[in-house]
């Protein structure tokens, strides 16, 4: 058995669990094996998108494959109503796995850790409420960086020097 972390997003309401917060509580109880939960934070869109995401992470225990846990997610996005569409904008669910322990996947479907992980404050913050000591296997530094380094290396102003 696994753990596996699951980034989740909403910027859209929906009929039955109403504004994205609470599609986000939704997809977290309708998630399987779900052991910890990350507090849901509100963030701005990226690209086109024109409304504010309500974003969280899940650790969840998981005994199959990464790729069948990718249709499991995909099949939940498609029952709160996601339609395929342009890339970033508005949708009711975004369900992306973002890191399976030290497991390092690259498949035409599925990118394992996620690669804009190290990138994103909205995953990043809610990835260290859940699991600050995870270290990213594809970091250069050894030993690998933690959740709580990487989110650290992105908040500190860019362009000032190391002490």
């Amino acid at each position: 058995m696994a753990i596996v972390h699951v980034a989740i997003g909403s910027n859209r309401c929906h009929g039955r669990f109403g504004r994205p917060a609470g599609v986000v509580r939704a997809a977290i109880a309708a998630l399987p094996g779900v052991v910890r939960v990350s507090p849901i934070i509100a963030t701005d869109p990226l690209g086109p998108g024109t409304r504010r995401y309500a974003n969280a992470v899940v650790a969840l225990e998981w005994t199959g494959s990464l790729p069948d846990l990718l249709d499991v997610l995909k099949a939940m996005e498609r029952h709160f109503g996601r339609r395929p569409g342009q890339r970033w904008g508005n949708r009711v669910l975004d369900l992306d796995i973002i890191a399976a322990g030290q497991q390092v996947v690259k498949t035409r479907h599925l990118i394992v850790p996620h690669p804009e992980l190290t990138r994103r404050r909205f995953v990043l913050d809610p990835l260290v409420a859940v699991a600050p000591d995870w270290r990213h296997p594809m970091t250069c530094a050894v030993p690998q960086l933690t959740a709580r380094q990487l989110r650290a290396r992105l908040l500190r102003p860019k362009g000032r020097p190391r002490a």
